[in-house]
């Protein structure tokens, strides 16, 4: 019995230890399960922390609208373009530096935005984005039609001033206008005759008076009219008047203020001074009106008349002329430059007067080798037909003409070598001035060419309004800002592409 119990208790006490054995290794098992999970949670837990930092670190590389990695593709015309979202963010005022503005041109199912504008004007304005605002004008796109292309993509104020500087645009100073209300109407109506139907017709007034004084002027100098003229000037001469046989009447001093030329000139030289003086009392700043150099043709262009004038009232009143007979022509020879009042109205010689402007250092050069030219070319002729008797070439001095008429190659004539050596040197004369003048004006021509077709090309893209590439432009202009303030309302978020990925904007 003891036996029995002793093995009974042994079978218990393996059973027991077998039992305590098993569950031991379920709990070694549920506590290796649950440090299983434990550890599964804290990598899924670090997974998802992770995630989170760099959605955080993208969100914050997407700040304003760009990504430092992030590429654009840019469609122009089915041309397709791809650049870093940094590198348009370089200027954010521009159309495609700022988010919300090349938004408007995005195309979700293709992910690009597409502008349907000139490809090869686009060259150009990735490039200034590229370089950091280096801008340069293809050699194959007008002038005009770059133009447009920089004001599509709103680069700035600043930069057209820059490219217009650079293309020898004049710089456009600002046009200050009169405080005083019937000032500025007069001001306008005299001084811009593109700023309304009025002054319009007062440039018409003012080209017809220039062109009729200017006729005046030429009909003067006919035979039948000049003749008539130099009499009365002989008659009224103070010379004249201790020559008792003259046959000339004395009525003819008088009739100076009857002659039809005369009273046609003074109505033109009454305009011209209404003119002046209607400009001077209302321009805003009469430093700067004495300073325009078209205003001081203006004055130069009236003087002669008033000169004449005084000498004439002087002689009818008894008095002694005290200019002479060619001071008076002088003066009256003034009145030719009259002509260039027609360059306010005349937009061919305000072309002329820049190419000129701007060709100032070649014209120096073509004057510097043409007197090197005339200096030794006169110089080798004389010498050449010194031992001539009857040649013309007495001296040095008396060779300019010819080397100056040969160089230019007009050739009058009336001066030319007659021995073999002044014949070669005639020969090389020529041929140098040839190549002397072919030099710089090539330069000159290419010049008056730029300015012209500038011109051009600026009055032609006044005719023409392109297309806008914008679908809602006009709902802009009047719910531009209350969708601005509802896009800050929701954080500020807007697409960049087709998946509804969200980037906060600055």
């Amino acid at each position: 019995m003891d036996s029995q119990r002793k093995a009974g208790g042994e079978g218990g006490g393996g059973e027991r230890r077998q039992t305590e054995e098993e569950e031991a290794g379920e709990s070694d098992k549920r506590s290796k399960e649950q440090r299983n999970k434990a550890e599964k949670g804290e990598k899924e837990k670090g997974e998802k922390e992770k995630e989170k930092r760099e959605s955080r670190r993208s969100v914050s590389q997407y700040r304003g609208g760009w990504a430092l990695t992030e590429r654009l593709a840019i469609n122009v015309s089915g041309m397709r373009y791809e650049t870093q979202l940094r590198t348009l963010a370089q200027f954010p005022d521009s159309l495609l530096g700022d988010p919300h503005r090349r938004l408007r041109y995005f195309d979700p199912l293709r992910n690009e935005l597409f502008l349907d504008r000139n490809r090869f004007c686009f060259d150009a304005i990735l490039y200034f984005y590229q370089s950091g605002g280096r801008l340069r004008r293809p050699a194959n796109v007008p002038l005009d039609v770059f133009m447009d292309e920089l004001r599509f993509y709103e680069l700035g104020d600043d930069i057209m001033a820059r490219f217009k500087e650079d293309e020898g645009f004049p710089k456009e100073e600002p046009r200050p206008l009169p405080e005083n209300e019937l000032q500025r109407k007069l001001w306008m109506l005299f001084e811009h005759p593109e700023s309304s139907g009025g002054a319009r017709i007062i440039a018409i007034i003012s080209v017809m008076v220039i062109v009729v004084s200017i006729l005046i002027f030429c009909l003067e100098t006919l035979p039948d009219f000049r003749n008539e003229r130099e009499l009365r000037e002989q008659h009224t001469h103070p010379l004249h008047h201790s020559n008792p046989n003259s046959t000339v009447p004395h009525s003819s001093v008088s009739s100076v203020f009857l002659d039809p030329f005369f009273l046609v000139e003074t109505m033109c030289i009454f305009w011209f001074s209404f003119e002046l003086l209607m400009r001077f009392i209302c321009s805003p700043s009469k430093t700067h009106f004495f300073k325009d150099v078209m205003n001081v043709i203006d004055f130069f262009a009236i003087i002669p008349y008033f000169v004449t004038l005084g000498t004439e009232l002087a002689k009818a009143k008894g008095g002694t002329p005290t200019m002479s007979l060619a001071i008076v022509r002088v003066i009256r020879l003034v009145r030719v430059f009259r002509i260039f009042k027609l360059s306010r109205h005349s937009k061919g010689l305000q072309i002329l007067g820049q190419t000129l402007k701007a060709s100032l250092r070649e014209l120096a050069l073509l004057i510097f080798f043409l007197f090197i030219g005339v200096i030794l070319f006169s110089s080798a002729v004389y010498f050449a037909e010194v031992d001539n008797q009857d040649t013309a070439f007495t001296s040095i001095p008396e060779a300019f003409w010819w080397a100056v008429v040969s160089m230019t190659t007009v050739g009058y004539g009336d001066m030319y070598p007659v021995t073999v050596g002044g014949k070669l040197v005639g020969s090389m004369c020529a041929i140098a001035g040839v190549l002397t003048i072919s030099l710089p004006v090539p330069v000159i021509v290419s010049n008056f060419s730029y300015f012209y077709h500038r011109e051009m090309e600026c009055e032609d893209s006044q005719e023409y309004t392109h297309i806008s590439t914008s679908l809602w432009e006009k709902e802009e202009d009047s719910e531009g800002e209350g969708e601005r303030e509802r896009e800050g309302e929701e954080g500020d978020y807007v697409p960049l592409d087709g998946d509804g990925l969200k980037i906060a904007c600055a």
